[in-house]
């Protein structure tokens, strides 16, 4: 396991100018908050306090819907810490999507099937006319694309990219 408490470094890379960080897990896989925590604030503020060293200036970063420092629910509380200590590092530019559920075979990523997901995505392909854009289920591919772009496009600045502004 990589202490990312410790000073981290990116092994091998001399210079990047944009980086991009989708990690993230479940309170389910990580085993506790606690485990969660490391993956989903230390390591992404980590890397991303790795990738400025070696000389990014832009930053996209997947983060969740719902992401609040101040909300009592713990996943989408470490996840809005995560965004504030990623604002504090000085990224010329900033861009943080906010997908909605993230559409996709997990079977095909070994991560484990959750309770009603299939269910609940049906749903959501039935009656996709009427559930507004922000609560539509995504695809990781559209999250990726929708990210990629933003960041190219916003030459300074923060923003954060909502599900409907994704799809």
């Amino acid at each position: 396991m990589v202490d990312f408490s410790a000073e981290f470094a990116l092994p091998g890379i001399v210079h990047v100018d944009d980086a991009f960080i989708a990690l993230g897990t479940t309170i389910k896989v990580a085993g506790s908050q606690q485990a969660f925590r490391a993956v989903d604030f230390a390591a992404v503020v980590a890397l991303a306090r790795a990738a400025k060293a070696v000389g990014a200036t832009r930053l996209g970063v997947v983060s969740a819907m719902g992401a609040n420092a101040g909300s009592v629910v713990f996943y989408n509380r470490i996840k809005g810490e995560m965004e504030d200590a990623l604002a504090q590092l000085g990224y010329q530019t900033l861009i943080v999507a906010r997908p909605s559920m993230l559409a996709g075979d997990r079977d095909a990523l070994a991560q484990p099937a959750r309770l009603g997901e299939k269910q609940v995505l049906l749903a959501m392909r039935l009656f996709k006319p009427l559930i507004p854009a922000n609560y539509r289920a995504i695809s990781a591919k559209q999250v990726a694309h929708a990210l990629l772009k933003a960041v190219q496009e916003t030459s300074e600045g923060s923003r954060v990219l909502l599900s409907g502004d994704m799809q």
